[in-house]
């Protein structure tokens, strides 16, 4: 997508200009009333935005928090800002970060301030990040700022980790199970061929599918890896249209098994997330936005848009929240408290510290429920197949004159 930039008026009479990554300027335009701001201008960047090898490896949350940490400790040491991006980009490892860092630190020498550098990399830096850096540029708090974003990061990236191992066993039950499968049908299955037929034994239903099934695999092989390579290829692109994202989003917070797990890393994401804008100085409604483009669920984000027009209505934030009805009802609960007591950032940062405890168990949970699941499954699958093969030979035995 193009990166637009724009000059626009605040509500208190402020210029302001910046970088926004849209489809067409309509999307810029909405983005800038959105915020309430008057548009001036807007007009395709014409710089040519730096180039990525899709070969390069991604940038991880573990990048992003050894990025602000770093950041962090050389600006605490009195070091400039330019200075810091030029340390970076000699000593990261990551090829693609280090591309970006290199821009943004060519684009701060030009005259532009680090959130709009920034910001025209909105691929690699998220929303949060950019939003809370021209907070911290504002203030002067710009370490600070890079401190909490620095712990933010390292949070999300160890629940990230937690939530990959715990699939891991599970992913390799699965590929045993199958390749076990594939060696009876393909390698046990056919010597078995052809005594059932020199026997003239009529095969049960079982073992004819069996049959079947053993040829189609023998001899179309390549048509099922074609099938299964297609089926995961046609998987990525359907989650990336909105409906297809909404409707897969919606079940990853309603099946049974992974509805736990996936509550809790929302709802520790949400109110860490949050903590983090407020206790910065930025608006509620602006906080709400910005958090809802960080919880990977479209679905959540788009009920946090009703809360938002509710909030906006004169309602609570803790009755928006409970209206929703994703989070815990402790989250509401902690948020009224915050609401009595002006201290709302410092009880959501608790409540998020709960949640990261919270979802750690979750995912126990998960794994001691999934683990025999998948045995059971694997061994149902495996059984019919051992005595699919085992039927024909006791109908042998009994055509066997005594």
């Amino acid at each position: 997508m193009p990166v637009y930039k724009y000059k626009a008026i605040s509500e208190k009479g402020k210029i302001l200009e910046g970088y926004h990554e849209a489809k067409s300027d309509r999307d810029v335009l909405t983005m800038l009333k959105n915020n309430n701001y008057y548009p001036m201008t807007i007009e395709v960047d014409k710089e040519v935005n730096i180039k990525i090898s899709p070969f390069l490896k991604k940038v991880s949350k573990k990048d992003m928090a050894v990025f602000c940490r770093q950041f962090y400790t050389m600006l605490n040491a009195g070091i400039s800002v330019i200075n810091c991006l030029d340390i970076l980009e000699k000593q990261i490892e990551n090829k693609m970060l280090e591309e970006v860092i290199s821009s943004v630190r060519d684009n701060l020498q030009k005259g532009m301030t680090l959130s709009e550098s920034m910001k025209k990399h909105n691929g690699i830096f998220p929303p949060l990040l950019t939003n809370m850096i021209e907070v911290g540029e504002t203030g002067g708090t710009l370490d600070i700022i890079m401190q909490r974003m620095a712990v933010h990061y390292e949070k999300e990236n160890k629940i990230e980790n937690k939530t990959k191992s715990a699939f891991v066993y599970p992913i390799i039950l699965s590929i045993v199970a199958i390749a076990v499968v594939i060696f009876l049908l393909v390698v046990v299955m056919p010597t078995f061929i052809g005594m059932f037929e020199s026997s003239h034994v009529a095969l049960p239903v079982p073992t004819r599918v069996l049959l079947t099934m053993s040829n189609w695999l023998t001899v179309y092989w390549y048509l099922f890896i074609a099938i299964i390579f297609i089926a995961i290829i046609g998987l990525a692109v359907l989650v990336q249209v909105p409906r297809c994202r909404l409707f897969y989003d919606s079940l990853k917070i309603r099946i049974p098994i992974f509805k736990k797990m996936n509550i809790n890393i929302i709802t520790s994401r949400f109110t860490r997330t949050m903590s983090i804008l407020l206790s910065s100085g930025i608006p509620l409604l602006q906080a709400i936005e910005v958090a809802s483009k960080v919880l990977g669920n479209m679905v959540v984000a788009q009920r946090l848009d009703i809360a938002k027009e509710d909030i906006r209505k004169g309602i609570s934030m803790s009755n928006a929240i409970k209206n929703m009805e994703i989070f815990p009802p402790m989250v509401n609960s902690m948020i009224k408290v915050g609401e009595e007591s002006g201290a709302i950032d410092n009880i959501l940062n608790k409540t998020a510290d709960f949640y990261d405890d919270e979802v750690e168990t979750s995912i126990q949970r998960m794994t001691t429920l999934l683990e025999p699941m998948l045995i059971v499954i694997m061994a149902i699958i495996i059984g019919f197949i051992v005595i699919s093969m085992a039927m024909p030979m006791f109908d042998m035995v009994n055509t066997i004159p005594m």
